[in-house]
């Protein structure tokens, strides 16, 4: 009896032990998944903040392992190369181009850092920034080792666009060569001419040479002079400076019939005529008065001196549209080649447009500080045209701009009128050079 109660009472402490083991053992897995998950939680935070951190560069960034498999890259590389995914590709297939495999493939087989800048012609470049004009782009692919502890190290991969900088360049030493260019003509013809004087002086005896010479240096000195005024233009409108724009508000009927009297002579020479048809007789703008006069004055101008043959019509009108007040110059000439509308608004652009022999053709800066003046006061302008029809040039102005103008510059005085205001700009521009010698 005695021995059947105590293999009871030991196979009850059996259980109670075997129970509080069990709940030890429940209690420990418990603490062992909260600190799993606890160190998932904070593993899945870092990935985050890696990913975070790494979408938020603008530049491509790849990782790949010792075998060239993608394990990791950002919303910009996937923007590039998408719209596949990247991860467990190899990385030779992705980058495609050699040029642009060579940094990774020399990091790969060196060790050692590498990289280089690649320029990309239309057919190789990825569809993001390309220059619209070629298609190229430029990349810097920068390539390097992430060492990893007990094996091979990965390779990180960067390349960030430069196609921006790279025409930018481009443009800059486009516009230093054509500079030069266009400066060297006529100082060699002054040059040549004071030289024939120099060298044979009996050529001041016979005074109808003489003054026809000295007539021609005098084209080319303005020419030249314009050139150095619409360069220094072009300069202060993209200085990005909001004093430089005057804001005053004035009536455009007014601004543009002043041009046509300016035009007046060459509007007779060429028989034609200039309209002026507004939606509105009264419609004022709200911007620099110089600067909308320059350019209404490029345009009509370059209207009359590329139709040489007479009945040339050419219209200033405005309409409102979708929220927006439209200009447009229009003239029924001989239109301007397809293949010349892409590079108008280009320095020193001048296509196959028309001169008289006689004539000193002219800076080919006009539409570009058009242009430039246009985008200045948050507009933008385009060039239609049909050969041997009509050619429109239409500015769009949005009106939510307009309105901003008084509020975002109201230390800006007043303007003068826009006569006062071209006789400082040329006064500072060429102090030496007659007024005459200076009309746009």
């Amino acid at each position: 009896m005695m021995a059947s109660l105590l293999l009871g009472i030991s196979s009850l402490c059996l259980l109670v032990w075997s129970l509080r083991q069990r709940a030890a053992i429940l209690r420990l897995r418990e603490r062992e998944k909260s600190r799993l998950a606890e160190g998932l939680r904070s593993l899945a935070a870092a990935r985050s903040d890696r990913d975070s951190l790494l979408n938020a560069f603008p530049d491509a960034f790849l990782i790949a392992d010792a075998q060239g498999s993608i394990l990791h890259c950002n919303e910009a590389a996937r923007a590039l190369f998408g719209p596949a995914p990247l991860a467990g590709r190899p990385a030779l297939e992705i980058l495609r181009d050699a040029r642009l495999a060579a940094p990774y493939l020399e990091c790969r087989n060196s060790g050692s850092p590498a990289s280089a800048r690649v320029l990309l012609p239309a057919e190789a470049a990825p569809a993001r920034a390309r220059d619209p004009a070629t298609g190229e782009s430029v990349w810097l692919v920068d390539a390097a080792p992430v060492p990893q502890s007990g094996g091979p190290p990965h390779i990180r991969l960067l390349l960030r666009d430069l196609s921006s900088e790279h025409q930018l360049e481009q443009i800059r030493k486009d516009f230093v060569a054509n500079a030069s260019h266009e400066l060297r003509t006529p100082i060699t013809l002054v040059g040549g001419y004071l030289e024939t004087f120099l060298e044979t002086p009996e050529l001041l005896d016979d005074r109808p040479a003489a003054l026809r010479f000295l007539g021609i240096m005098r084209k080319h000195t303005e020419r030249i002079a314009c050139i150095i005024e619409d360069m220094l233009l072009i300069s202060r409108i993209e200085s990005s400076d909001a004093s430089a724009l005057r804001m005053e508000t004035f009536p455009l009927a007014e601004c543009v019939q002043d041009i046509i009297d300016r035009l007046e002579p060459l509007i007779r020479t060429r028989q034609a005529a200039v309209r002026i048809a507004l939606h509105d007789p009264d419609l004022t703008l709200e911007g620099d008065r110089f600067y909308w006069t320059q350019i209404f004055f490029n345009l009509i101008e370059n209207a009359l001196k590329q139709n040489l043959k007479p009945g040339l019509q050419v219209t200033v009108r405005s309409e409102v549209a979708s929220g927006a007040l439209c200009l447009e110059v229009i003239d029924n000439g001989i239109g301007i080649p397809a293949a010349d509308l892409p590079f108008i608004f280009k320095r020193f652009y001048r296509g196959g447009k028309l001169h008289a022999q006689n004539e000193v053709p002219g800076t080919g800066l006009g539409l570009s500080i058009v242009k430039r003046a246009v985008e200045a006061h948050g507009g933008t302008i385009t060039c239609q045209s049909a050969s041997g029809l009509r050619t429109t040039f239409q500015i769009t102005l949005r009106r939510e701009r307009l309105n901003r103008w008084r509020s975002e510059f109201p230390q800006i005085p007043k303007a003068c009128s826009w006569r006062k205001h071209a006789g400082e700009v040329a006064d500072e521009i060429t102090p030496g050079i007659s007024r005459s010698a200076r009309a746009p």
